[in-house]
């Protein structure tokens, strides 16, 4: 598999923040933050993970009904 480092830097860092069933929630700009990546880069990763089938993402929604975090599911 032929991934782009960002993708493999927020693979690893997903994988490293992941519970026990593989799943996560950072915000983009918190792996921005702590990968010192873009947020623009940061998407463009998780667009190459999902494609790659390497993750799953789901939208999360808090109570008043905007947008929270996405939901990351490692494969």
């Amino acid at each position: 598999m032929n991934l782009p480092h960002r993708a493999f830097v927020v693979y690893i860092y997903l994988k490293d923040r992941a519970n026990k069933d593989g799943v996560c929630w950072p915000s983009v700009n918190r792996i921005a933050a702590d990968t010192k990546l873009s947020a623009a880069t940061v998407r463009r990763a998780v667009k190459d993970l999902r494609e790659a089938k390497l993750i799953e993402t789901k939208q999360r929604y808090r109570y008043n009904g905007e947008n929270s975090s996405l939901l990351y599911t490692l494969k």
